[in-house]
């Protein structure tokens, strides 16, 4: 639990965005495994809030199915009409004012399309605020640039923070200033309340905009301090597609880095890309190409890639999946895939087993030590230990209307181009030839055949394709080899 738990966290999240132009709302588009909003609302989290609430407007009803969704504690308050973040930030207070919860503390104010704003930042600044005994305390960022941003005036001597200047209204002397606003406050909750009532719509855009707030503590005698971020892209907020596409490579660099550090070999970091909910043990070796995705886990020493894309899938240690599609799969250690395999959800591989080349799998369990070599399909199948699955065979799973299962035991051999028509049972130990439709259980220990004798009709291409190239290279057989006719 963080040291200055705030008594709440207020994420705005109620703007349109209609620069993204996108019928998805702003801060449901996603990078790395997660939402705008639900990046927001993970780094919040590392506060441990008493109270965490989203302010939504459009869009509310698909906002606060997601919300709830990926965190079932999140409050929401609606802006039915987007009167400015001041005006924003009531509605949240009065959503839990409305419910019976008295505010006692710190009051931290975030904008729900920062993706890349940290726990730790957070942290800070709730730590900053406690410490210097603020009303009100900015989360600010020294940038390269701080065109078009607030600048942070600060008195010299204390450091206290005298005023916001807008880049229209500031003086040359302002505009020099690198330290700019993010957008993310730290408030006395108490003093906020009694702030917000105050704030006046007398401005161009007849709105009630947070940062009055600071203006009206100041005048009352209250101290206003601020935190500056460790790195300015941490507040970086996202408006449109290309500075989504930005926010992206940023967090995929933070998490790649994060992974390397902890002991991951990630052979091109500029080819692979991961969610941040992915998960590792040192010595994962990633190959260029790879996306790791949702809930994947890599166990030590095992390796994916090249071109690969995991999507919930643990790999077990010392595995190997190359060239790989897997979804919602289970790859235990030692085992190996690909090139060029489909897992698809329900798959799970033992230990050292193998689904080899252009195999497609789902919903089957392949057990330890058995093998689908190459150009098959596995469909609802359990498959024993230390079997071998011949080429080109398919578990003909789906009668049209249900879907059906096949079970193969332990040690059993199933020949090249098999047809499996479920629901089938094949025994301990059995065998099945090649070219052979099985549709009847076949004991432990037995041989199934299932295919028809083979005739062969003399002169056929001769009487039936005379003059051929193929009825040349026969009648030059037949010369060469009399004893053929």
């Amino acid at each position: 639990m963080s040291a200055n738990r705030p008594a709440a966290v207020v994420v705005l999240a109620a703007g349109e965005g209609t620069r993204m132009k996108s019928a998805t709302p702003k801060v449901l588009h996603a990078i790395c495994g997660r939402s705008l909003v639900g990046h927001v609302v993970a780094a919040s989290r590392e506060l441990s809030p008493e109270h965490l609430v989203v302010v939504v407007g459009h869009a509310r009803e698909q906002v606060t199915a997601h919300l709830a969704e990926i965190d079932a504690e999140v409050r929401t308050a609606v802006q039915h009409e987007q009167n400015g973040t001041g005006h924003a930030v009531r509605m949240g207070l009065e959503e839990l004012s409305g419910s019976g919860v008295v505010l006692d503390g710190t009051v931290i104010v975030v904008c729900g399309d920062t993706p890349l704003l940290t726990g730790a930042t957070l942290e800070r600044l709730a730590s900053a605020h406690a410490a210097d005994g603020n009303a009100v305390t900015v989360l600010t960022a020294e940038v390269p640039d701080s065109t078009g941003y607030g600048r942070i005036v600060r008195d010299a001597a204390s450091g206290a923070v005298t005023a916001i200047v807008e880049h229209k209204d500031a003086t040359a002397a302002q505009r020099a200033i690198r330290e700019i606003n993010s957008g993310v406050f730290a408030f006395d909750a108490q003093l906020l309340t009694d702030a917000l009532g105050k704030v006046r719509t007398d401005n161009s855009q007849g709105e009630e905009y947070l940062t009055d707030v600071l203006g009206i503590l100041r005048e009352a005698g209250h101290r206003v301090g601020a935190a500056v971020a460790a790195d300015h892209r941490e507040i970086l907020g996202i408006n449109n597609r290309v500075q989504l596409a930005e926010a992206r490579r940023l967090l995929n660099d933070r998490l790649l880095e994060r992974a390397m550090l902890s002991g991951v070999t990630v052979v091109d970091p500029g080819t692979t890309w991961i969610d941040a909910t992915v998960t590792f043990a040192p010595d994962a070796l990633v190959h260029p190409g790879s996306q790791l995705l949702g809930a994947t886990h890599l166990a030590a020493h095992s390796e994916v890639g090249p071109n690969s894309r995991l999507t919930d899938t643990t790999v077990g240690e010392g595995a190997v999946a190359s060239f790989t599609v897997a979804d919602s799969a289970e790859i235990g250690a030692g085992a190996s895939v690909g090139p060029y395999a489909y897992l698809r959800p329900g798959t799970r591989l033992g230990a050292k087993a193998k689904a080899g080349t252009y195999v497609e799998m789902k919903n089957a369990t392949l057990g330890e030590g058995s093998k689908v070599p190459h150009l098959s399909y596995v469909g609802d199948a359990t498959i024993g230990d230390h079997t071998n699955i011949g080429a080109a065979s398919v578990f003909v799973n789906y009668d049209g209307v249900n879907k059906h299962h096949t079970t193969i035991g332990s040690h059993c051999r199933t020949g090249a181009d098999n047809m499996l028509v479920a629901p089938v049972t094949i025994g301990d130990g059995a065998y099945t030839a090649a070219g052979s439709v099985i549709t009847k259980d076949v004991p432990p220990g037995s041989l199934a055949v299932a295919r028809g004798q083979q005739r062969n009709i003399e002169g056929w291409v001769a009487r039936k394709r005379p003059g051929s190239a193929a009825a040349r290279a026969a009648e030059s057989a037949h010369q060469e080899n009399p004893s053929d006719k």
